[in-house]
């Protein structure tokens, strides 16, 4: 047989990946001196001891190995060997029927070599004559240094790629159960043999053991239970319908193409990634598969051309001839190159109806949201638990056991830099502090006539649910602005909503922020499905009085939804919009300071609202203010978020500061900056705003983190009759009034009067029969 017929023969082995170790072994007499160099196959050559050292310098540059047979395991002879095979792989065979020992086993393991025996001398039973136990035969080179006797050991996941999952320890005892049985048995140092998933069913099947080259540490390389999601869950319903998983394949697909920003392309990115893997792990396609798939089309020499099959193109596409795309193909700019840019307008001379479309924000359809979230709220009243976790299985990518956490928080959730964590704790220091100056210094007492005493007194809010949105951006601010006035005010249940990362954890930041502020449940959840459970409440999840938190429009429709529900008895903080801020500026603005407000506006989402108000500026320091925006905006992590919103952002240009405030009281900002010569003067003539930011070092950045001040505002105009979160947004008052007989005898007869004139006797009754007696 030609050596090429031996490697067509072979082709299968040759292709294995190195992981698998699968190794190809070629006769010594078919080896030629062509032999290919640097293979990246693991390739032995077969050699019988009596004509190692005949082998070529060529040969042995181009194999992974030797495979030696011998008719004794002489150690010394072994050691002989690697002078002929540096670096290379080496393995004995004894040629007799003759069993190694310990000794011989543990031996040829040190020099480096790896003993073969046939599976005929290999046995699960006691050792004979002519069979070794093979247990006995791997625990052989085995040793520790530990007092206890103890093995460390890595374990890994065969179906990620050899993934580490951890470290355990093993015993002798313990790896001889697993290499019998084949399940994942280790030694808990405090409670003895641990058979992983034995009372759940949950158990690891072994697919290899291995030693570290010095043979005290091992690694168990083992497939989990490919059942990993639980019932009811989103997966296990993918899982249970084909058609419904080929839909959200096709339906995610599309998603991505028509994504336009990162942030959203990411987005829709994951969720095909998600899908598309439950349809592999449903016919049993692992990422090995998938790598060796694509490792097999790398091989290929010729390309087809690429083009898309009929049913997913509209016109036919010529055959490519060339994968080289010259500049001359391109006529049209890439939009990076376009300047990220405001509209403008002017008040002069605009008429009364045209001012008012300036004024206005984007529709938001209410009551089209409204019936969106409707079925989701109704799944969780409904389901409670089981809803909950199948729709933080779909919309976050989490497969929980349970959607709360409760106190003590563990420091392994809380792990953060000191310079963050000594960020947070100045911030919650500031915010504190102003929230606590909030609070009535005791109860309101007034006299309104001779023995008529009324009084008004504030009550904490029993149960509190605060939402902290997760999304494109991690906010332990929010979690601090809507936490500590729910502290200072005294709430004695506080849960914290927030939607968790895909591996089922909370940010630490938040985790800490959590602790801080002394929240009773974190609930691990968001959207609409979030606000229902703290609407209703479900078997583990609290039902909370009153809900507090920002939130995307699904957040903010289920919000409005659960408020009107009389079976909820829940209220709500204030209805939310997207995030605005209105900066108004004259001749002594700074165009960089002004540019970098309006920034930090812009990056929030694609649908903010920035407004410029300009007081008299020439066309030179509007055109320095557009210039730094654009400059900023490129150099900013969030730069697509903002080319969605600038756009759609607005200068408009005034010819007085009373043009300008009378613009701003009527847009109600939820952010209003002043860029003035005399900012704290302009101060006393805002109306609506949700927070005033004074002068040139005064960022909104400030208010949004630590000043002290919220940052949880009315938006899209609400700023006209709502105020921002406070101290007493957490508390209702209580009024009381008590009144002597003397008192009565006065107020008696004013009040049995206006109630016979409103027709209500009982209630003239209830002071007249008083008043006689």
């Amino acid at each position: 047989m030609s050596f090429l017929a031996f490697l067509d023969k072979g082709e299968a082995s040759l292709t294995e990946p190195l992981s698998r170790i699968v190794p190809f072994i070629v006769p010594s007499d078919l080896a030629p001196d062509f032999f290919v160099s640097n293979t990246p196959f693991f390739v032995l050559v077969d050699q019988d001891v009596a004509n190692v050292g005949a082998v070529s310098d060529k040969l042995r540059a181009g194999v992974s190995g030797v495979l030696v047979r011998s008719p004794t395991l002489d150690i010394e002879f072994v050691s002989s060997i690697s002078q002929f095979f540096v670096n290379s792989s080496i393995y004995i065979q004894a040629t007799s029927n003759e069993l190694p020992s310990a000794v011989t086993i543990r031996q040829i393991k040190n020099s480096g070599a790896e003993l073969v025996i046939p599976t005929s001398q290999l046995t699960t039973s006691n050792s004979t004559a002519s069979q070794i136990n093979i247990v006995d035969a791997f625990l052989a080179p085995i040793q520790t240094d530990r007092a206890d006797g103890l093995f460390p050991t890595v374990v890994s996941s065969s179906q990620q790629g050899g993934k580490s999952l951890g470290l355990v320890y093993s015993s002798l005892e313990s790896i001889r159960e697993s290499i019998l049985t084949g399940k994942g048995v280790y030694q808990s140092r405090k409670h003895g043999l641990w058979r992983k998933g034995e009372s759940s069913g949950s158990t690891q099947e072994v697919v290899k053991i291995a030693l570290d080259c010095d043979s005290d540490s091992l690694e168990r390389n083992i497939e989990e239970p490919s059942e990993l999601c639980p019932a009811g869950s989103y997966t296990k319903r993918l899982f249970n319908d084909p058609d419904l998983l080929r839909s959200k394949i096709m339906e995610e697909a599309d998603e991505l193409c028509t994504a336009t920003t990162k942030e959203e392309v990411a987005f829709e990115a994951a969720d095909l990634i998600y899908f598309a893997l439950t349809r592999c792990i449903a016919t049993g396609v692992g990422i090995s598969d998938i790598e060796r798939s694509l490792d097999k089309k790398a091989k290929k020499v010729s390309r087809r051309p690429g083009n898309a099959k009929p049913q997913w193109s509209s016109k036919t596409v010529p055959p490519s001839t060339t994968q080289v795309t010259t500049a001359s193909q391109h006529s049209e700019k890439p939009v990076t190159d376009e300047p990220i840019k405001m509209r403008t307008a002017s008040l002069k001379g605009i008429s009364q109806a045209s001012r008012e479309e300036l004024l206005k924000r984007p529709v938001l359809r209410s009551d089209e949201m409204i019936a969106k979230v409707k079925p989701i709220v109704d799944e969780v009243r409904t389901r409670g638990d089981s809803a909950l976790l199948e729709l933080t299985a779909k919309f976050d990518k989490a497969v929980l056991k349970s959607p709360i956490i409760r106190p003590p928080f563990t420091q392994e959730s809380m792990v953060l830099s000191e310079e963050v964590k000594s960020a947070i704790d100045v911030a919650y220091s500031n915010i504190r502090k102003f929230h606590e100056a909030q609070i009535d210094a005791g109860p309101l007492v007034v006299e309104t006539s001779p023995g008529v005493i009324c009084s008004r007194f504030a009550r904490p809010i029993a149960r509190v649910g605060l939402y902290v949105p997760g999304g494109t951006a991690i906010l332990p601010s929010t979690a601090l602005m809507l936490g500590i006035p729910a502290q200072v005010a005294g709430c004695k249940e506080i849960v914290l909503a927030t939607p968790p990362r895909a591996d089922g954890s909370i940010s630490p930041e938040v985790m800490y922020v959590a602790q801080l502020v002394g929240a009773s449940a974190i609930l691990m959840a968001g959207g609409a499905q979030a606000v229902a459970a703290l609407a209703y409440g479900t078997k583990t999840v609290p039902k909370v009085d009153k809900i507090f938190g920002p939130g995307n429009q699904w957040v903010t429709a289920a919000k409005m939804l659960v408020q009107n529900d009389t079976d909820a008895l829940v209220s709500i903080d204030m209805p939310a919009g997207p995030s605005e801020v209105l900066v108004i500026a004259d001749h002594t603005a700074n165009s960089a300071f002004v540019a970098a407000d309006l920034l930090s506006q812009a990056e929030h989402g694609v649908d903010s609202q920035v407004v410029l108000v300009a007081i008299n500026l020439s066309p030179e320091h509007i055109a320095e203010i557009e210039v730094e925006v654009d400059k900023q905006a490129r150099a900013l992590p969030r730069v697509d978020i903002i080319r969605g919103s600038i756009p759609k952002s607005l200068i408009v240009h005034t010819s007085s500061i009373d043009e300008a405030l009378a613009f701003s009281n009527d847009y109600a900002p939820e952010h209003l900056i002043l860029h003035l010569e005399k900012a704290s003067e302009a101060v006393s003539r805002v109306d609506n705003a949700g927070s005033v930011f004074v002068g040139a070092f005064t960022p909104e950045s400030c208010g949004d983190y630590a000043s002290g001040t919220n940052h949880t505002l009315p938006t899209n105009g609400y700023a006209r009759q709502f105020s921002g979160v406070n101290t007493q947004s957490f508390q209702k008052h209580i009024t009381s009034q008590e009144i002597t007989r003397e008192g009565l005898q006065i107020l008696g007869p004013v009040v049995a009067t206006l109630a016979d004139t409103e027709g209500l006797g009982a209630h003239a009754n209830a002071v007249r029969i008083r008043l006689r007696s």
